[in-house]
């Protein structure tokens, strides 16, 4: 599994009640996103930076929706270039469903 981290920093912060409607907003976007097992919206403390934590099931899937069409749309939404950061994630914990998965290898 890959966890993408996007963020970008926003011209002037924005109050969570705004980051959540705005967020609202483009989350259907998301849906049936393939490989795309989750995804949190992230709003930092000052309301400058905002972004997203991506769990996906392998890096051409994630790299698949960061292309120039979604970075454009984040630049035209936010005004700002996102940055994209991958990580490995060999093995999560759920504690909703109770359980450890661990990516086969």
């Amino acid at each position: 599994m890959i966890i993408a981290i996007t963020a970008f920093r926003l011209p002037e912060p924005i109050s969570p009640d705004e980051a959540r409607r705005i967020f609202l907003g483009t989350a259907p976007t998301y849906q049936g996103v393939p490989g795309l097992f989750k995804k949190y919206y992230v709003l930092s403390e000052d309301g400058l930076t905002a972004g997203g934590v991506y769990l996906w099931n392998s890096r051409a899937e994630a790299e698949a929706l960061y292309t120039e069409a979604w970075r454009t749309f984040v630049r035209e939404k936010y005004g700002i270039e996102p940055v994209v950061t991958y990580f490995d994630s060999p093995v999560t914990v759920d504690n909703v469903a109770q359980r450890i998965v661990a990516d086969e290898r």
